[in-house]
């Protein structure tokens, strides 16, 4: 029981007041639009009531539909990252309650804890994995921290009355929140051995009650329940259906939802089938460097500094605020055992326990001086790390509290009664003079503002519009991955742009759900008046068919590979394009597909998919307009609007031009200032490459004046995204030949996609 003597009553009003400054922070600095990676997937995905990726995260989907309907912000995606910034403002209340809670025993007068709950919501708050996802929606992480810091909370409580009634309550409803955290993460279960490793320690005599097992096993599975909800909307073909975790091939048939191939196909969603990662004794990179992408990431929390110019000054500051905790953990377990009993194994759960369970290979900053010569991630995974750094601040407030202390205390102490026991204290003169010391726990505020702010941020979101105007009324545009994908996903359903272009992702293109919706998916209307003035005016007749013309069951029984023995033919019209020998990806098949299959659409590739169109022997055939590589009915040859540029190919001036003219991002990215995230940055570096081949082509054709024109404004963005090096990389090179339609030395063969 707890002692008489002490005062634990929570500080509510100022849990409350902490939450609430942290919301009004996020608020400050919240993105009014999505952002790269999964951000775009996930808003569209909760704006359409739809499937993201496996395992498809049911109640982050549902809590977001409500938020994108409430009328509390001006745009969908505004309203959808105030979810995330409300989940983080909440987290950052429960740090406070902790933290003050471990403080009961230590300090009577509750101005002094309430400094330290304080102290634990400024410094989780304004970490920067923390901040940066709490200011943009980019996926369900900052939900996944609500439940866990309010699961946190209660445990604590719990740990202080284990006995009665309302404790039995209490972990019915650990159980029940831990199954909701799952329906929207799996990391909604992260909080269970420590609160199981508590219950054991408090009182281990709960295990054995049989009832009260069964009662948090229903709550569990309660919890759970939204996961439900995924056969029944899939069957109902949402707009985002990745996964499509029903048998339904034809969509509507909800009869079908129960069926044996549906929890064939859901278990398999569920599981996650799709990414078959290894499992976790089957190491992906050693042990040793994991531990160090978690302290590359956590250099990051106090100091983010992107372009590695203060490694020093972030590397001192990780090192003091890594030592800082570790000394309020030390402080927590002498002076809180009863809440140490969880939060201690918390901790070991967030940190090395998690490391090992995701078992990472390379981070993708990490280690830059191994280069490619080892696996790495496609990009930096410092969001799976959210929870540990933000359950962090607890530990560093605990500990800037005893520094704070053993500081005032060299000004002059009185003895004070805590308790049963009596202790040498700072008088208040002495926590006063002191007290400019607390100002540590501002580092990370300051130091991470600039890197975390999403303040009026709207280039993914321009950028996805550019480039689906550079694609011709109806047309096909053919991407590789999340950031030429998800954000063009946004566009469409979101906001409603350019619904008349298919989007072709090879990597999805992989998989047979894909291929499925790519059939079923309906012809939209080109809205000539909202499209770019490049396309009015012109004659665009609607197709009538799919993209595909081929049954599901034929595209279901595509291979995912097809070996290509020896050189290959494709042919359409004039195209006589050769694929060299390889093993041919279903995705690329089913590219060739499109494109045998379509007269009355034209085939796009993004400039972000390389040299795809080179690979498909398609080279010869294409021409740069804008964003993207036209497909070409016959070979191209140069003409006074289409001249060929060195590393780039066939550029069509007058279309590029035009295009250029009403793009969107590169204003955005000279407003934004800075590009934090480097595994992206290659989208901003197309942006520029563009600008630069578009204005080289110009000033072929002796249109200078129009080359200067886009070349200050694409200087604008590479000074901005500090791409100087890119631009004199860039500049005219030698003439290097370009693929054409010659006939090929050997005889190929015929390939049919």
């Amino acid at each position: 029981m707890m002692s008489a003597d002490l005062d634990y009553r929570p500080s509510y009003l100022a849990a409350t007041i902490a939450a609430g400054l942290t919301f009004l922070l996020y608020l400050i600095t919240l993105s009014p639009e999505t952002a790269m990676w999964d951000t775009s997937e996930y808003i569209t995905a909760a704006y359409t009531l739809g499937l993201p990726h496996p395992p498809g995260n049911p109640l982050f989907v549902l809590i977001g539909r409500v938020f994108a309907i409430l009328p509390i912000a001006p745009s969908v995606a505004m309203r959808i990252n105030l979810l995330a910034a409300i989940s983080s403002a909440v987290s950052a209340g429960m740090w406070f309650l902790i933290t003050e809670r471990v403080l009961v025993g230590w300090f009577e007068e509750r101005w002094q804890r309430i400094i330290g709950g304080s102290l634990a919501a400024l410094i989780g708050a304004t970490s920067f994995t923390v901040w940066s996802q709490s200011v943009v929606n980019e996926k369900v992480y900052t939900v996944a921290l609500a439940g866990l810091a309010i699961s946190a909370w209660l445990t604590v409580r719990w740990c202080d009355e284990p006995d009665g009634r309302k404790a039995d309550r209490t972990l019915v409803l650990l159980a029940f929140i831990a199954g909701l955290g799952y329906a929207n993460h799996m990391a909604g279960m992260l909080s269970i051995p420590a609160i199981g490793l508590a219950v054991l320690i408090r009182k281990p005599a709960t295990l054995l009650r049989w009832r009260l097992i069964l009662a948090a096993a229903g709550a569990l599975v309660l919890g759970g329940s939204s996961f439900a909800t995924q056969p029944i909307r899939a069957a109902h073909v949402p707009a985002i259906n990745e996964g499509e975790p029903t048998a339904c091939r034809n969509g509507l048939e909800v009869s079908c939802t129960f069926s044996k191939g549906t929890y064939t196909a859901f278990k398999y969603n569920f599981d996650r089938g799709q990414y078959a990662k290894p499992p976790v004794a089957d190491r992906q990179a050693p042990l040793g460097a994991q531990i160090g992408m978690w302290w590359l990431y956590f250099k990051w929390q106090w100091l983010r500094d992107a372009h590695g110019e203060n490694p020093g000054l972030q590397g001192a500051l990780a090192a003091f605020f890594l030592i800082l905790g570790l000394l309020g953990g030390w402080v927590h377990y002498r002076r809180d055992p009863k809440s140490f009993a969880f939060f201690g194994p918390l901790m070991l759960t967030l940190t090395f326990i998690l490391i090992y369970y995701l078992n990472f290979r390379y981070g993708a900053s990490q280690s830059p001086e191994l280069g490619q010569n080892v696996d790495r991630e496609v990009r930096d995974r410092d969001y799976f790390f959210l929870w540990s750094f933000s359950a962090w601040s607890v530990w560093a407030a605990l500990g800037l509290v005893y520094l704070w202390e053993s500081v005032a205390v060299l000004f002059g102490s009185e003895k004070v009664k805590v308790g049963l026991e009596t202790f040498d204290l700072p008088s208040r003169r002495s926590w006063l003079i002191a007290s400019p010391m607390l100002l540590i726990a501002t580092v990370p505020l300051f130091g991470n503002w600039q890197a975390s702010s999403r303040s009026g941020e709207t280039d993914t979101a321009d950028f996805a519009i550019d480039l689906l105007n550079s694609v011709e009324p109806y047309g096909i545009i053919v991407t590789v991955g999340d950031n030429d994908t998800f954000p063009l996903w946004y566009a469409q359903e979101v906001l409603g742009i350019r619904k008349d272009v298919t989007i072709a992702n090879t990597s999805l293109l992989n998989t047979d759900w894909y291929t499925r919706q790519l059939i079923r998916r309906p012809v939209f209307d080109y809205d000539e008046a909202a499209g770019p003035a490049v396309w009015r005016g012109k004659p665009w007749p609607k197709p009538t068919g799919p993209v595909l013309k081929m049954s599901m069951d034929e595209a279901d029984r595509l291979p995912l590979y097809q070996e290509v023995t020896r050189p290959a033919l494709f042919t359409k019209g004039n195209i006589r394009a050769v694929i060299e020998p390889r093993m041919l990806p279903r995705a690329d098949i089913l590219v060739l597909r499109m494109l045998l299959d379509n007269d009355e659409r034209v085939v796009h590739f993004s400039r972000t998919s390389g040299n795809l169109a080179e690979e498909l022997g398609l080279g010869g055939y294409v021409v740069t307009q804008g964003h993207t590589r036209r497909v070409m009915p016959d070979s191209v040859v140069a003409t006074a609007n289409v001249i060929r540029v060195p590393g780039e190919g066939y550029v069509d001036i007058d279309r590029s031009l035009a295009l250029w003219n009403e793009f969107k991002a590169p204003a955005s990215l000279v407003r934004k200032g800075d590009w934090v995230d480097g595994p992206s940055k290659g989208i901003p570096g197309l942006i520029v490459t563009t600008g630069i081949a578009t204005a080289e082509a110009l000033m072929q054709a002796g249109r200078q004046k129009d080359a200067d024109g886009i070349l200050a404004t694409t200087r604008e963005v590479a000074v901005a995204m500090r791409f100087e090096d890119l631009v004199r990389s860039l500049a005219p090179q030698p003439p290097q030949p370009v693929p054409t339609n010659d006939a090929p030395a050997r005889t190929p063969v015929p390939v049919r996609p």
